[in-house]
């Protein structure tokens, strides 16, 4: 059945407002490889660097996305980002795409809050793998890890180090451990299903 849907985050981050407007506002690979206002996007709030929402144009189904940032300064330099993604979906799309797309915007944020931690005002490149359809799987995540030289159950903070065949052996931190998810940050770059590569 077609119907609205609402989804709100907050996030602290260790960053100016300043930083925050230009990161969220610009292509960041910290999102995915797009562009602030796609094309065809309606802008309904441009005022840097405290409030950006931007409407994108329905779709042939009637489906529509909106997505609002408000930037907030605190005391000590750091900010609150507060998050709103609503819109209408069609009967096209099924009842869990709510608390799967709440999962994706919690990495992403995530994401957002280490990079602006560790290389604000970088240039950073989005990089994106592709898999088979078998590694949605529930047993697939233990294979990858495997293959990755990761035999033991990972905690936020644990070093890791990866040793994938063919491949240098990659060290950093386990900076995020979620079912089916786990992000580690190296010196340079943030592998994950959906990494971010800073230039050295």
């Amino acid at each position: 059945m077609p119907r609205e849907f609402e989804m709100r985050k907050e996030a602290e981050l260790d960053a100016t407002p300043e930083q925050v407007w230009e990161a969220i506002t610009t292509p960041a690979a910290w999102l995915f490889e797009t562009q602030a206002v796609p094309e065809g996007a309606t802008v309904v709030a441009w005022n840097p660097p405290n409030h950006f929402s931007v409407r994108l144009p329905a779709a042939e189904d009637g489906t529509t996305h909106a997505f609002e940032y408000l930037i907030e300064a605190r005391e000590g330099g750091s900010t609150v980002l507060r998050f709103v993604h609503s819109g209408f979906l069609s009967d096209n799309w099924d009842s869990g795409y709510e608390d799967l797309t709440s999962h994706g915007w919690d990495m992403y944020l995530h994401t957002l809050a280490l990079y602006l931690k560790h290389f604000a005002g970088r240039p950073a490149t989005y990089v994106e793998a592709d898999a088979p359809p078998s590694s949605a799987a529930e047993e697939a995540w233990p294979v990858l890890l495997r293959e990755l030289g990761v035999t033991e159950p990972l905690n936020e903070g644990d070093r890791v180090r990866l040793t994938p065949e063919g491949l240098p052996p990659i060290e950093g931190v386990a900076d995020s451990v979620a079912e089916g998810c786990r992000l580690t940050q190296t010196g340079t770059t943030r592998m994950s299903p959906h990494a971010s590569r800073v230039p050295p």
